[in-house]
């Protein structure tokens, strides 16, 4: 079985990449109104809109500490579950925090694929037992 201090690292990870993507996304809107002539002017304003905003540099830097906390708990944790858990729950926390923030989700359909989701990470974490020797 997995350890708790893994899977509250796997629970970290997911929380931070999905839980930033709707306000990244939510950040960047006005970008498509950013204009200019030439194209490398037009790609330093859009680079200059995207690093002064705030709405997009604090989720960009929580969702970087994730991959550092998931770089970091490759280092220790089975890949097998740590993969699946990690980039799974980041679909499920993407979906929560969207719908929390006023964004549609998908009605009824996306509600069964987040509890197939979160079963099939319980069957996950039970099945990360320690293996039994013939």
């Amino acid at each position: 079985m997995a350890s708790l201090g893994e899977l509250g690292a796997c629970l970290l990870v997911a929380l931070l990449w999905g839980g930033t993507n709707p306000f990244l996304k939510k950040g960047t809107e006005g970008l498509e109104q950013v204009k200019k002539e030439r194209r490398s002017l037009q790609l330093l304003a859009e680079m200059k809109f995207l690093c002064l905003n705030y709405r997009v540099v604090v989720p960009f830097v929580l969702n970087q500490c994730g991959s550092l906390v998931y770089y970091l708990t490759l280092a220790s944790t089975d890949l097998t579950l740590a993969v699946p858990l990690c980039n799974s729950l980041a679909l499920v926390f993407t979906l929560a925090t969207g719908k929390v923030l006023g964004e549609e989700i998908g009605g009824p359909r996306a509600a069964l694929g987040m509890l197939l989701t979160v079963s099939g990470v319980a069957l996950c974490i039970a099945g990360s037992g320690p293996e039994k020797q013939l």
